[in-house]
């Protein structure tokens, strides 16, 4: 908004950046976030050099966060680290995704006949185009289901499994009864993010995701933005149905529109769901990931008798004590909670990360906007959901985006204009 002209007010009622999504440090003060009475132990070295993210999300690395990220040049104010791996649960154990023709191939996953059966569909998949009928292959990218496809290639349901889960990273079965072509992009996006650095498809800020709010929120400020931390919000002020202001402190600071998350507006949203999140801290790397330092690990539903998928992905920590250096693990393992017992639900998940040191466990409500926002002027964003990327909170921005503006958003519009730099150096 700031880089469209419009002059930006952000105000946040917490002391640090990224509301929900935040990194917490030092590591004390999870302890404390979580009513843990506890200090932690010795063995978790200095609580200063941990950052733990509280909901934390890969960006696919040709997804549309990267996207933003780079048309902005936020980039700059960032450093990112590649995730080393991408595995999926059956049976019991642990295979890595096989998502190129090479590894579909070499993988444990499935027998000879079923490999050849994959590459074929993994070759198809890469050379469909939506806009060139040639290579539908007899398929109606808008008509023919996602199911009728898996049939049309003869794949069994292991594979169809982790092809929907692991490489589609759809957290329920539902996308079998829809149309094609989301799910085929969905793979041909896995696979070019996974073809630009060759471990996995996915990034990671290196000190956590409450990065990702700071560098936007400089951004903001090179265009004219003004950012107040610590800032209660006492009341929304309305005229005539219309949003015109924000009561804060005694003073009102008017507005012709106001985005927020559902927290600042409860009787605006509705709730949709719960997610859980068990944050886990293990002195060890996960069994059967080839000792990677950080990967993901997809549970998909039909392994669980579930109906949606259970996530867990980790990342290694580095702490000192004294002059020795300390190995920690933190892994986050996710999902929608389906039952009145949500610890027992994602208990499959923690079993594969056994022993663990000390977890934290968070459920959280999911909520959406009761309307579009239009007529009031105020504009909500969806809770974060149990998705393990960024694309659908991307896919959130942009429709909010388009409700304010009346334009779609375009990435070419966010590129940083040449001369508006406000006082900071051209690099």
């Amino acid at each position: 908004m700031s880089v469209n002209g419009k002059k930006v007010l952000h105000m946040d009622r917490n002391p640090y950046y990224g509301g929900e999504s935040s990194s917490i440090t030092p590591l004390e003060e999870l302890y404390k976030r979580f009513g843990i009475s506890d200090s932690p132990p010795e063995s978790m070295g200095r609580g200063r050099d941990w950052n733990v993210d509280l909901i934390p999300k890969f960006l696919m690395a040709n997804g549309q966060l990267v996207k933003m990220l780079l048309y902005t040049e936020v980039t700059r104010y960032l450093d990112f680290k590649v995730v080393e791996g991408s595995f999926v649960y059956k049976g019991g154990k642990i295979y890595k995704v096989p998502s190129t023709e090479t590894e579909a191939l070499a993988s444990n996953l499935m027998g000879m006949f079923e490999k050849r059966r994959f590459r074929k569909f993994l070759v198809f998949v890469a050379n469909f185009d939506e806009n060139d009928p040639k290579t539908f292959e007899g398929v109606d990218p808008k008509l023919t289901t996602m199911g009728e496809v898996y049939k049309k290639f003869d794949l069994g349901q292991d594979v169809i499994d982790f092809t929907g889960h692991a490489l589609a990273l759809y957290r329920t079965d539902d996308y079998l009864e829809q149309p094609c072509l989301e799910t085929i992009n969905r793979i041909k996006l896995y696979s070019e993010s996974l073809a630009r650095y060759g471990k996995s498809p996915y990034l990671y800020p290196l000190y956590g995701l409450g990065e990702l709010p700071q560098g936007f929120a400089r951004l903001s400020a090179i265009y004219g933005g003004t950012y107040m931390l610590n800032k209660p919000v006492d009341e929304i002020v309305m005229e005539g149905g219309h949003v015109v202001g924000v009561k804060s402190e005694g003073e009102v600071a008017r507005c012709k529109q106001l985005i927020c998350d559902p927290s600042y507006i409860p009787d605006r949203v509705h709730k949709v769901g719960q997610v859980i999140r068990v944050i886990c801290v293990l002195s060890h790397p996960i069994k059967n990931t080839n000792d990677a330092n950080s990967c993901q690990i997809i549970i998909p539903q039909n392994q669980v008798n579930r109906k949606s998928a259970c996530v867990r992905r980790y990342l290694y920590a580095v702490t000192s004590r004294g002059h020795i250096y300390v190995w920690k693990y933190i892994a986050i393992a996710s999902t929608t909670v389906e039952t009145s017992d949500p610890e027992a639900e994602i208990e499959p998940a923690l079993e594969l990360l056994e022993p663990i040191d000390q977890k934290f466990v968070a459920i959280s409500d999911m909520y959406d906007p009761r309307d579009d926002g239009t007529e009031s002027q105020i504009f909500a964003s969806r809770s974060y959901d149990a998705t393990t990327h960024f694309e659908t909170t991307c896919n959130d921005i942009k429709d909010i985006y388009k409700r304010m503006t009346g334009s779609d958003f375009d990435f070419e519009n966010m590129k940083r204009k040449q001369n508006d730099v406000f006082g900071e150096d051209e690099q």
